[in-house]
């Protein structure tokens, strides 16, 4: 048996509460490793070609509001 497969069905098995705790917990962590990925990516410069196109398309007209 696989690790993600114990976590699986661990989590399959969890009373309501604990379930909803769980979802608030892997929530929140995946939220901060989101972050982390995020910010290493700006840190690169990764996402300056996407940041360079958004603003060129901004400044051209072809952005829309919100």
């Amino acid at each position: 048996m696989t690790t993600v497969l114990a976590i699986e069905q661990a989590i399959q098995k969890l009373p309501a509460a604990d379930l909803a705790a769980f979802r608030r917990w892997f929530s929140q962590f995946d939220e901060a490793a989101w972050d982390k990925q995020i910010e290493a990516d700006a840190a690169s410069g990764r996402l300056d070609a996407m940041a360079a196109e958004a603003l060129a398309d901004y400044r051209s007209g072809k952005a829309k509001a919100l």
